[in-house]
């Protein structure tokens, strides 16, 4: 079963297109006879990226597409928006994937807060409200992929900017495709990709080479693609070092933080890290934690 919106002829636009996951999915896309257009900052990165993508079999110059675009401005994304209704006519599948990952602790520098939190939710926010709009005035089936975090669920300690913003962009996600499925008519979904540990320009950090536990993007992009034909909602990614069943088991002591008034985060509280490893001990290898 393949998404109907995820078919030869769409019009896709993906936001951070220029590198990682994003430009992953635009050739996995262009492969299937998707028209692409990339939106990231840089010019020379967008223009590497197009090269790259018209390097995919069966790409054509028509395919593809590129404009910079700082997702934290509406007018930026209004002028995307316009950029490709000109080139394509529409757009059926928007891909919210731009983010930034500095680092931050709580009393950082202001800016740092006010970056994150508009590039990695208010770039979600602010192109949903301006792309699917149109989508839904069109009637056709469409689909808004926004990129998450599991560092949005589990809320580990270490980068509050960062987690603030994609927990957000979680609760923003599961409003949206509430929205959109008591929508008359409406044939869009809406789904939250939940990457594992995948190697990128955001998880390098100086190095060259790929970590044996991540993931590649390509990976996670097809990963992606077999659950968004599924239906899932809530695309969880393993990686090769954490499986989904532990995944499951830290969302599940996270969640259960409130429930039994445990203090916030006690999976890295010292009075509580003895019960979590416990509770984690899932695999039939033996124990994880």
């Amino acid at each position: 079963m393949t998404h109907p919106a995820l078919v030869p002829g769409s019009v896709a636009v993906i936001t951070g297109g220029a590198s990682g996951i994003g430009l992953a999915a635009a050739k996995r896309f262009v492969a299937t006879g998707i028209r692409v257009c990339i939106a990231d900052i840089g010019a020379e990165r967008i223009d590497k990226a197009l090269r790259e993508i018209a390097e995919v079999k069966g790409a054509g110059v028509e395919q593809v597409a590129g404009l910079e675009t700082d997702v934290s401005k509406p007018e930026d994304l209004a002028r995307l928006h316009q950029f490709v209704r000109n080139r394509w006519g529409r757009v059926d599948v928007l891909m919210n994937n731009a983010g930034i990952q500095p680092g931050s602790s709580i009393f950082d520098q202001q800016g740092t807060w006010d970056r994150v939190l508009a590039v990695n939710l208010g770039g979600a926010v602010l192109g949903t409200r301006e792309f699917v709009p149109a989508m839904l005035a069109a009637g056709r089936p469409g689909v808004v992929i926004n990129t998450g975090s599991k560092q949005g669920i589990t809320t580990p300690p270490g980068d509050p900017a960062y987690n603030v913003s994609k927990a957000g962009l979680k609760v923003f996600t599961e409003a949206l495709q509430h929205e959109l499925r008591n929508t008359p008519g409406c044939q869009i979904s809406a789904h939250l990709l939940i990457p594992g540990f995948v190697f990128t320009e955001l998880t390098a950090h100086g190095r060259s080479e790929k970590p044996p536990a991540a993931w590649t993007p390509g990976q996670t992009v097809d990963f992606m693609l077999e659950r968004l034909n599924a239906g899932d909602f809530y695309i969880l990614c393993p990686d090769n070092d954490v499986p989904r069943a532990l995944d499951e088991r830290r969302i599940l002591w996270a969640a259960t933080d409130l429930v039994e008034n445990r203090p916030p985060l006690s999976r890295w509280h010292p009075d509580y890290a003895p019960a979590f490893a416990q509770f984690a001990q899932i695999a039939p290898s033996g124990p994880i934690t």
